[in-house]
């Protein structure tokens, strides 16, 4: 399960954030993870002081330090000791707001983080949700080749030696740019999204059976290859024999792939001989396009020819 520090949190966004840290170094080490196994569900990662159901990190701007001062010394005392009694990891000053010495002392002695920041609250908080949802997204590998093809993330999978490396650099050298060849590292950073990414050791690279490993940044340029993109579309390369027995011709019903509970569309391509397998994908591609502005072809087909049939009765 994905998690991060709050150390790494720190250095990540320290500059973006203009943050500082005031105390509670040793709680460096803290964990943020959303493994349900290892923190109640009830529990946010970032949100303002709560201390009904506490958020991982607790974020304090205007109105949450004006409330604390407002309080009476033993109600603030108790009040405080509730707060770090709960699954803190670290506490955001926000608003270049000033800090209490009992806040400070508590951080100290609880081992909890205690940061400060001059942006306003909400703005630290979007930030810090849109970060610790791409460190902490549920990920997985899938092996194929993963490629950008008309601003859509399309995945090419099928068996070993089915010419996904050859098609992946004919759709290169057509304009289009890769991703990641071999080992497509697959995150959840949305209820339905997931975005592909290329290991380090792997990024740039390209493997064709008969030329090697080729350096598709150093042949192409820089704009043959992405950082990231969302999947959108799966094209599995079939044998012709395979892929033509149960084939539905008017393709009733789109077929789907299932990923980190995600449905991914998927389309099955027939791998034979004198297929231009580029302009299919292409073609595919286009057409998932079309689809998503509500334009379908095979409906639109069968309804002219349902109209056909209704006017020569």
């Amino acid at each position: 399960m994905p998690q991060i520090t709050v150390r790494q949190l720190f250095i990540d966004n320290a500059e973006k954030l203009r943050l500082t840290w005031v105390a509670g170094q040793s709680g460096a080490n803290n964990l943020l993870s959303n493994d349900s196994h290892q923190q109640k569900p009830s529990l946010a990662l970032v949100g303002h002081l709560n201390l009904v159901h506490p958020n991982r990190i607790q974020v304090l701007g205007i109105a949450e330090i004006a409330y604390l001062k407002s309080l009476e010394a033993p109600e603030l005392k108790k009040s405080v000791a509730h707060l770090f009694a709960s699954d803190m990891a670290a506490m955001i000053v926000a608003n270049a707001q000033g800090i209490p010495d009992i806040l400070r002392d508590a951080c100290e002695r609880s081992h909890v983080p205690l940061l400060t920041s001059p942006e306003q609250s909400p703005y630290l908080m979007d930030v810090l949700r849109f970060y610790l949802a791409k460190a902490l997204a549920v990920s997985t590998n899938m092996h194929g080749v993963f490629l950008d093809v008309l601003e859509v993330g399309v995945l090419l999978t099928g068996e070993s030696a089915m010419g996904k490396s050859e098609l992946a650099l004919e759709l290169i050298s057509r304009g289009h740019g890769l991703v990641a060849d071999d080992v497509v590292e697959l995150y959840r950073i949305a209820p339905d999204t997931l975005e592909g990414r290329c290991p380090p050791l792997l990024r740039d690279f390209l493997e064709v059976r008969g030329l090697g490993v080729l350096n598709i940044r150093t042949i192409f340029g820089e704009t043959a290859v992405r950082p990231r993109k969302n999947l959108k579309l799966i094209i599995h390369l079939a044998k012709a024999s395979e892929a033509l027995n149960p084939l539905d011709r008017l393709q009733m019903q789109a077929a789907t792939q299932e990923i980190l509970s995600v449905e991914v569309r998927k389309v099955v391509l027939p791998v034979a001989a004198g297929r231009n397998l580029a302009v299919l994908v292409e073609a595919a591609v286009r057409n998932y396009i079309l689809q998503l502005r509500g334009i379908d072809s095979t409906r639109e087909f069968i309804e002219r020819h349902q109209r056909f049939m209704e006017s020569s009765e």
